[in-house]
């Protein structure tokens, strides 16, 4: 049976141009990252969250996704990169007071190997245009994720009451 362990909880009082948790310890075998957010961008009801570990850029990620609008459907990829980007965070443009969600899994995060990313996210939004979004991403390091990093494009913000939280897996019998 898998039991999980908040690791830590960060609930942003102010706004912020990125979140990040350090120090994560090694002691479990997965991890996963829950998000309730909004975004200062306002023209649109979605901002990609740019996900990286340990303080590592350069070419170390690659990713796709599929999303969908209830309208339309797209997808894209990347290889080399410096994040692992999913689309998210319900933008200021979407209706007053309402958070987009995700949950970010990553299994083997200590294992000395290529760490794979799954993660599943939905904008909120009682309008015409709503998200719903799935990446499976690929961070290339052999060393255990020790931190992460939420950012945004550009110079949007994560807005106040936006809440991330990291738990860790143990798979017990």
């Amino acid at each position: 049976m898998a039991t999980y362990t908040l690791i830590e909880s960060q609930v942003l009082g102010s706004s912020a141009a990125s979140v990040t948790f350090s120090a994560i310890p090694a002691t479990y075998t997965d991890l996963v990252l829950k998000v309730s957010a909004r975004s200062s961008r306002t023209v649109s009801v979605t901002q990609p969250i740019r996900l990286s570990f340990n303080g590592v850029g350069g070419t170390s990620y690659s990713w796709t996704e599929l999303v969908g609008t209830g309208s339309s459907v797209s997808s894209w990829s990347a290889s080399s990169t410096s994040y692992i980007e999913q689309a998210f965070a319900t933008a200021g443009g979407a209706t007053a007071n309402t958070f987009g969600s995700a949950e970010i899994y990553i299994p083997s995060y200590t294992a000395s190997q290529s760490k794979p990313i799954s993660g599943f996210s939905n904008s909120e939004n009682n309008a015409t245009e709503a998200l719903i979004s799935t990446v499976a991403g690929l961070f290339s390091s052999s060393a255990a994720i020790t931190s992460i990093t939420l950012a945004q494009s550009s110079t949007f913000l994560w807005l106040a009451d936006s809440s991330f939280n990291l738990y860790g897996i143990s798979n017990t019998i």
